[in-house]
C-alpha cells in the first residue's frame, strides 16, 4: 500500500520505518494536511495525519478526489477529523487509541510539579548565580483535593498517581468508573461542585461540542483563588482569554498546559526566526504562573514506539480487509 505521512517530524520517522519493516511504500512530508496540502495525496492509497493536521470535510472531499480511501491518525483525539463525512465519502478512519495513557499522565504531573516548586524560576534564576529563595516559595501536593476531569484511560492513570501523593480525589465524567471508587475512593460529582472543592484540576477529557470553552470565567470564579488547573488534554477545553485574565488577576494560582487553543502552524515547528504574532500566546509565555509546553506529552520512546505500531497495524488491517480494534468508521471495513 502506498502511504503519505503528513506532519512528519524527524524525531518519529525512525519509529514508523522499524514499525513498517519494508512492508508499504511510505513517503514523509514535514507539511501539515490543508486544503492547499491536501493535493500532495495524489496516487496514495492511504494517508497518516498528526493531531494538528486539517481533516475537515473540504480537505475529506478532496482526498476523495485525489484517491485516498484511509485515514490513520497518529493520535488519539480525532477532533480534527470530521468523521461524518469521512463514512459518507467511504473514507475509513482509525486512530491510536490510548497508545500510552502512563506517558501523558506523567507529564500531566510533570507540569503540577514544576508549577508547585516553582521549577522554571528556580532554574532560571540559578542560570544566573542567583541563589535567593525569596520567590521560590512552593506548596506541597500531599492531602490536596484534586479534581480529575475526564476518567477514561488518561484520567485514571492520573488518579492512580496522585492516589499516591495521598490526595483526596474527585472526578467528574459522565461515565462512573466504580472501580475507581472502590480503589482509589473517588468521589463522582457534578462539575460546579469540582470547580469548587478542588485545589489542583487536570483536564483529560476529549474536545467537542460539550467540552468545548469547558472552563471559562463562570467556571473560574467558582475555583479557588489557591488552585492550580493543569490542561493535557486539548487548548480549546479551556477559554484562553479567560484563563488568561484569571491568571493576571490571581484569581487562580497557575495553569500548566501541554496544549493551546490555537496551536495549529505554530506548535511542531522552530519558530525561533520568525515569533509567532499571537499576542495571547506570547502573554502566557511571558507569565511566572505558567508553564507552557508544546504538545510534547506523547514525545517518549515507549509512546512513540506504540503510535508507529499502531498505525502500521491500522493500516495492515485496512490492506487485509479485515476490522481493526481502532476504527472511528467501522460500518466501512469489510
Amino acid at each position: 500500500m502506498k502511504i503519505l505521512i503528513y506532519s512528519a517530524k524527524d524525531f518519529e520517522i525512525p519509529f514508523l520505518e522499524k514499525a513498517n519493516n519494508e512492508k508499504h511504500q511510505i513517503k514523509y512530508v514535514p507539511e501539515r494536511l490543508t486544503p492547499k496540502t491536501a493535493e500532495l495525496a495524489l496516487g496514495f492509497d492511504a494517508i497518516s495525519i498528526f493531531s494538528a493536521d486539517d481533516g475537515s470535510s473540504m480537505v475529506l472531499e478532496r482526498l476523495k478526489e485525489f484517491g485516498v480511501k484511509h485515514i490513520a491518525l497518529r493520535s488519539t483525539g480525532y477532533d480534527n477529523v470530521n468523521i461524518n463525512t469521512a463514512k459518507k465519502l467511504g473514507i475509513k478512519v482509525a486512530n491510536a487509541a490510548g497508545y500510552s495513557p502512563q506517558t501523558i499522565a506523567e507529564h500531566a504531573v510533570a507540569l503540577l510539579l514544576a508549577l508547585s516548586r516553582k521549577l522554571i524560576s528556580s532554574n532560571a534564576q540559578v542560570s544566573t548565580y542567583n541563589f535567593s529563595l525569596s520567590h521560590l516559595v512552593g506548596f506541597d501536593i500531599n492531602k490536596k483535593t484534586v479534581g480529575v476531569i475526564g476518567t477514561g484511560r488518561i484520567g485514571k492513570t492520573i488518579t492512580r498517581i496522585m492516589h499516591g501523593f495521598n490526595c483526596d480525589i474527585i472526578g467528574h465524567d459522565i461515565y462512573e468508573d466504580k472501580k475507581l471508587e472502590e480503589k482509589y475512593q473517588v468521589s463522582y460529582m457534578n462539575l460546579d461542585n469540582l470547580c469548587k472543592q478542588s485545589d489542583i484540576i487536570f483536564l483529560c477529557t476529549p474536545l467537542n461540542s460539550q467540552t468545548h470553552h469547558l472552563i471559562d470565567m463562570d467556571r473560574i470564579q467558582q475555583m479557588k483563588k489557591e488552585a492550580v488547573l493543569i490542561n493535557i488534554g486539548r487548548g480549546a477545553l479551556v477559554h484562553t482569554q479567560d484563563v488568561l485574565q484569571a491568571l493576571v488577576s490571581k484569581s487562580i494560582a497557575g495553569y500548566g498546559t501541554d496544549v493551546y487553543e490555537h496551536e495549529s502552524g505554530i506548535f511542531f515547528y522552530d519558530h525561533s526566526e520568525n515569533k509567532s504574532k499571537d499576542k495571547t500566546l506570547q502573554k502566557l509565555i511571558d507569565l511566572p504562573n505558567v508553564i507552557l509546553t508544546p504538545h510534547q506529552a506523547f514525545a517518549t520512546q515507549e509512546a512513540l514506539t506504540t503510535i508507529a505500531e499502531t498505525t502500521i497495524y491500522n493500516i495492515n488491517c485496512w490492506q487485509q480487509n479485515k476490522p481493526g480494534k481502532n476504527e472511528l468508521t467501522p460500518e466501512l471495513v469489510g
